[in-house]
């Protein structure tokens, strides 16, 4: 039975997205039809696939003047998290994939990312400037735990003093305080802990596999506890589902050690857009005109609005009024006072580095 029938996504528990549409690239599409033939105990649970993929790049380049870094790693494609609002969820369509339960049940691992960036690393002319980690899909996802190709990044990164910045929303992170706090140390990382909301029962639905929400404070408390540099992301804020919670995620995550935060405004690029009415529907039903309703007053009266300068933040009095909250919130609590700034002076290439041969 297909993926997106209506009794699959009946048993699609612990996942985020309620359907499994067709991307925005494929030709034909399939309507699910349930003839009453099936039952739901019938129905084989849906369980996450990887596929290993060997790239020929790692290093990811952008010039977006809304992101604060120029560059960035993704050891995974597609995230086992779940997160219905993930803004990342369309790329699996240029890989004749669905947004859907695809991005979070069919996922692709790097692994040979380690020994691709250490060949990056080594090109003459490398220009060393941060590597952002966990801006598409996190690095710490479950099936890091067994493929540990996050891990064998930072090793690298760790051997070649270079500097990292880590957004992540799993507890796995800490497994890795062993590389992490010595670079810490020379000012080499800083990481950044994403935390939606405080609601337990919220963050199941909206983030089935990601850490609950105090598991997250607990984790961002070790890491400013070890010595590593560690801020919050209140992110997306979803008016009317979960902006309630701005003032006390950012209280908690300052008495837990805390040093910045940021926030971003729920995005709704291509599929996302379906895939979060959909899941309104089910678990929001008496909402979800409301959060539709504000969310595209402040997108300029659209589900999304991408352009730059406006996609992260949004505009009109709703996303003003978020941002003013923040802002408030942030000078009470002591938030953003020390620059965000890494070391990039320590920078050496790899060892096996053509560069060194010379010596």
């Amino acid at each position: 039975m297909d993926t997106g029938s209506t009794s699959r996504n009946k048993s699609a528990k612990g996942r985020g997205a309620v359907s499994n549409p067709e991307g925005r690239f494929e030709r034909l599409n399939r309507d699910p039809y349930d003839d009453g033939w099936t039952t739901e105990e019938e129905i084989a649970p849906l369980r996450t696939t990887v596929r290993i993929e060997q790239c020929r790049t790692i290093i990811a380049h952008n010039d977006s003047p809304d992101i604060p870094f120029d560059q960035s790693i993704n050891p995974y494609r597609g995230c086992e998290h779940g997160c219905v609002y993930c803004y990342a969820r369309p790329s699996h369509a240029y890989l004749g994939l669905s947004p859907g339960l695809d991005f979070e049940a069919k996922l692709f691992a790097k692994t040979n990312a380690a020994e691709r960036l250490r060949a990056e690393l080594a090109r003459p002319g490398y220009e060393c400037q941060t590597l952002a980690l966990g801006t598409n899909t996190d690095p710490y996802q479950p099936i890091e735990r067994r493929y540990r190709i996050m891990r064998q990044i930072v090793e690298v990164l760790s051997e070649c003093e270079h500097p990292l910045s880590i957004v992540t929303k799993s507890a796995l992170i800490e497994r890795d305080l062993d590389l992490l706090a010595p670079m810490a140390h020379k000012g080499l990382v800083h990481a950044f802990v994403s935390i939606t909301t405080l609601d337990r029962t919220l963050a199941r639905r909206l983030e089935p596999r990601a850490a609950a929400p105090a598991r997250r404070l607990e984790t961002l408390q070790r890491l400013a506890a070890a010595g590593i540099p560690v801020g919050v992301m209140v992110a997306p804020v979803i008016p009317a589902l979960n902006d309630k919670d701005i003032e006390n995620i950012l209280e908690q995550a300052r008495a837990a050690g805390a040093l910045w935060a940021g926030y971003v405004l729920l995005r709704l690029p291509h599929e996302v857009k379906d895939l979060f009415r959909e899941w309104l529907a089910r678990y929001e039903p008496l909402r979800a005109e409301h959060v539709m309703s504000l969310v595209r007053g402040a997108r300029g009266g659209r589900d999304n609005d991408p352009r730059f300068g406006a996609r992260m933040r949004g505009t009109g009095v709703v996303a003003d009024l978020i941002e003013n909250r923040f802002a408030v919130a942030c000078r009470r609590l002591g938030f953003n006072q020390d620059e965000c700034s890494l070391d990039h002076a320590r920078f050496r290439p790899p060892a096996n580095s053509p560069q060194l041969a010379l010596f």
